[in-house]
């Protein structure tokens, strides 16, 4: 295709990889980009952010929701630098998140001239937080480069990745080709995997099932589901895995976060089938650890954390429909194991209550005003760590975190990027006053593009989980975790949201004022310091 510039091929290939959306923020060596988009607002939507951290926040919550790639723009040095911490909880998470970055002009890299935005070898910065990046160093390479960054970020495990383009090259007109979208195929269990798998699971007693983020992005929740009901063993899932089974199921052992059930699961468990999941489970040694039939889309995954007694590398959801398909079910074990399920996830249930009553009765308060599609997502404060263990969700996609990394600040300009992939729906963000405050400045982004999202603000007056280590570890030696915080109602209502304050005994009535205000709403909620799970000794 003749007579397209970098930035128009740029775009249109975007768009041809099904591209609807974008987050970014202006800056000089992406002007050119942005004058594009201009003329392609029919096609592209653009939020632009106050910050470039919040851009890969809301483009990973809003891959996260709707399972496609989120999209975002900055320019080179600060800018990007600023993305890298969103873009670590993409990579941590396995999000499908591209990160364009401009570039200095291309025939002064390398040359470390002092040019604006400059980082030497920027390429290297990102290499250890995506699953692949490239430089664009021809225009004629542009819709090549974006289709590779789409088939990087959504084969095998899902994940961001990074692409630099500098400003000549986006002005610069060429001949070039774009290409058609394509659905990449996925590696598939053999026959005979499939029929030693299930001679696996016939033998075995009490098998427990162990669901993580890769069995929601290969969409395999039903599988889990039908696999679960027809064996009746019970689920234990990660964070980003939590309602892959609906958790008022019996068959819903819980989640496996700071406090989950697998201390008191595994014992009772002669074989794990583990889909899509790291195998994370704190405190299990590998002696302890029951047999493991692992199904995973990438090889290395098998047996990375516990040996694996059978390892079949494929597609969670197309493994286990053959793996259903084959499995003859003995009708005589299951009223034991309907019972095993039963008082396990009741076990689990009473042992949440029992070390967090009080962050436990706040979340049920939360539970009881949220409308069944609602979206949470977990900021890192206290009742957001308790919430993986006690809030229910009865789907996957509605409940999400920043997995391992734990990033503070990571809950309100991601709840944003979920609100923007479905604008009907409620989506709630559990902030921290701490972490809230690295971005109140996206409540502009909010009123702007009219993101109706609600900001849950607990408000302890400090940060708390590290104050509770001072407090228990440190006898009371106090330093730099009070905050001096702003009068967080005054603050929403001065960006033209809403602002309510309430405290943990009447958050139930706040809350549900707030999801029905049709308007950008914080919630500021006085609570108290509480022990955090990651503070219990097991």
């Amino acid at each position: 295709m003749a007579g397209l510039n970098g930035a128009q091929a740029m775009f249109q290939q975007l768009v041809m990889e099904g591209v609807t959306d974008i987050f970014s923020l202006p800056g000089a060596q992406i002007m050119s980009a942005f004058d594009v988009l201009h003329e392609m607002q029919d096609q592209i939507n653009l939020v632009h952010t106050r910050h470039e951290q919040a851009t890969t926040y809301m483009a990973d919550g809003y891959a996260k929701v709707s399972g496609k790639p989120g999209v975002e723009m900055v320019v080179p040095g600060p800018g990007a630098l600023n993305a890298t911490a969103g873009l670590g909880t993409a990579y941590a998470s396995s999000s499908p998140v591209l990160l364009i970055s401009g570039q200095i002009p291309s025939t002064l890299l390398g040359k470390d001239t002092g040019q604006l935005h400059e980082v030497s070898e920027q390429l290297d910065v990102f290499k250890p937080i995506t699953k692949w990046n490239h430089r664009i160093s021809d225009v004629s390479e542009v819709p090549a480069a974006v289709h590779e960054a789409f088939r990087q970020m959504t084969t095998g495990r899902p994940g961001p990745v990074e692409l630099e383009i500098a400003p000549d090259i986006l002005t610069q007109p060429g001949s070039v080709d774009l290409v058609e979208k394509e659905l990449y195929p996925h590696p598939k269990a053999t026959r005979e995997q499939i029929i030693a798998a299930v001679k696996l699971i016939s033998s075995a007693e009490s098998p427990t099932i162990v669901a993580g983020g890769g069995s929601v992005s290969s969409g395999a929740s039903e599988q889990v589901r039908r696999l679960a009901e027809l064996l009746q063993i019970p689920v234990m899932t990660s964070p980003q895995a939590k309602g892959i089974i609906p958790e008022d199921s019996h068959l819903a052992a819980g989640v496996n976060s700071a406090v989950g059930p697998a201390k008191t699961v595994l014992p009772e468990t002669d074989l794990v089938i583990a889909i899509g999941t790291r195998l994370s489970l704190r405190g299990i040694s590998t002696d302890e650890m029951p047999p493991v039939l692992q199904i995973d889309v990438e090889q290395d995954q098998i047996g990375k954390q516990y040996p694996a007694e059978l390892g079949i590398v494929g597609d969670a959801a197309e493994t286990l429909t053959a793996l259903i398909g084959a499995l003859s079910v003995d009708d005589s074990k299951l009223p034991k194991r309907r019972e095993r399920a039963e008082r396990l996830k009741k076990q689990f249930a009473d042992e949440v209550i029992r070390l967090a009553s009080p962050q436990v009765s706040v979340i049920d308060k939360i539970s009881n005003v949220l409308p069944d599609n609602a979206i949470v997502v977990q900021g890192m404060t206290n009742i957001g760590y308790w919430s993986s263990a006690a809030l229910p969700m009865d789907n996957t996609r509605n409940y999400v975190t920043s997995s391992y990394f734990g990033t503070l600040g990571y809950a309100f300009p991601t709840a944003l990027g979920c609100q923007t992939a479905f604008p009907e729906r409620k989506v709630v963000a559990l902030c921290g006053d701490g972490g809230f405050m690295y971005s109140p400045q996206e409540l502009s982004t909010a009123m702007r593009y009219g993101l109706n999202t609600v900001a849950v603000v607990f408000n302890n007056g400090a940060y708390g989980a590290s104050k509770w280590d001072q407090q228990h570890q440190f006898n009371g030696r106090f330093i730099g975790t009070d905050l001096f915080n702003p009068d967080f109602v005054a603050m929403a209502k001065s960006f033209g949201a809403e602002g309510i304050k309430t405290d943990a005994d009447s958050i139930e009535e706040g809350l549900a004022e707030a999801l029905a205000l049709d308007k950008p709403t914080l919630l500021e909620v006085e609570i108290q310091n509480m022990m955090p799970p990651f503070q219990i000794v097991e």
